[in-house]
Order: structure tokens, then sequence, then C-alpha cells
């Protein structure tokens, strides 16, 4: 094999081998940056998840809110801690979680609310409407009921004093709609 042939098979291989180098290089920095796509795409989403539920709730701590409308809404673990409701409206809305401790609940509407695991701890619900509402895991214990409308309601599992459940199951009837069961039989009613 002559010089020259020598140098052009040597030059042609030591080309292959470069192109296949910067190939492989090209590759690896994607795989760097595509890694790098991913990682960072989890946090940014995971941040994401995290803090807007802190943003969800709102704080309506003893606010006067006489007659305020708040049917249909998503308030999910927000407070109306000691606020005056008197004559509001929370039908259909996704109380969930809710803190209403020392609320004056004076003829609100919470028809077919979700209270699920609300904290109704010293709240007013005199003359209050629950029809078809779900209270099951709220905390109620030193809640007043006098005069509550309870057809349908649902109170699994709610923390109630025994004066409070005697009262409420003076007037308790009714199946709640979305969970099935009987008003009375989820206040312990006896007969």
């Amino acid at each position: 094999m002559s010089i020259k042939r020598l140098g052009t098979a040597i030059g042609q291989h030591v080309k292959r081998w470069l192109a296949a180098l910067v190939k492989q290089q090209i590759w690896q920095q994607r795989r760097t940056i595509t890694v790098s796509l991913i990682c960072w795409s989890a946090i940014v989403i995971s941040l994401w998840l995290v803090s807007p539920m802190a943003a969800l709730a709102d704080d309506y701590n003893r606010d006067f809110l006489v007659g305020a409308d708040f049917s249909g809404k998503d308030l999910t673990d927000s407070s109306f801690t000691k606020a005056n409701l008197r004559g509001s409206n929370f039908s259909h809305s996704d109380l969930h979680g809710v803190s209403f401790f020392g609320a004056n609940l004076e003829d609100v509407n919470f028809e077919g609310a979700d209270l699920r695991n609300a904290t109704l701890d010293a709240a007013r619900f005199t003359g209050a409407n629950l029809t078809n509402a779900n209270l099951e895991g709220a905390f109620a214990f030193n809640a007043k009921f006098g005069g509550a409308i309870v057809d349908g309601a649902d109170f699994t599992d709610v923390d109630v004093r025994q004066d409070a459940q005697t009262l409420l199951c003076q007037s308790a009837k009714g199946k709640n709609p979305v969970t099935g069961r009987n008003t009375r039989d989820t206040l312990n009613c006896k007969t």
C-alpha cells in the first residue's frame, strides 16, 4: 500500500472517528438537556401543586357578612371564625374543612352544602336550613341548633352534645340524597 493510500485510509478513519465522537457528544448534550428539563419540570409542577392549596382558602374571620351570597362556591378550608353570617346563603357550596367556630349562622341556608370535617363548635345554627347538607365528620360539640331544619342532613361521626342531639332528633327526618343515609340513623336517634 502506498503512503498516499495509507494517508487517505487513515484520514477517512479519523474523519469517521471524529464524526462518531461529535455525534456521541451531541447525543450526550441532548440527554443532559432532556434530563434537566424533566427535573425542572418536576420541581415546577411540585411547587405549583403545593402552593395553590393555601391560596384557595379565604379568611373571613370576625367579618360582618349578614345576608351574603356564597351559594354554589368552593370555599374549602376557608375560615369564618366568629363571623356574623345571619341570613346568608351557602346552599350547594363546598365547605369541606371550613371553620365556623363561634359564628352566628342564624337563618343561614346550608341546603345541599358539603360541610364534611368542618369546625362548627360554638356556632349558632338557630333557624338554619341544613336540608340535605353533609356534615360527616364535623366537630359541633357546643353548637346550638334551635329551630334548625335538618331534613335529609347527614350527621355521620358528628360530635354533638347530648342535649343538641335530643333536640335534633325531635325534628330529624329524611335521607341524604348524596350519601343515602337516613338523618335519624346518622344522629343515633332512639326510635
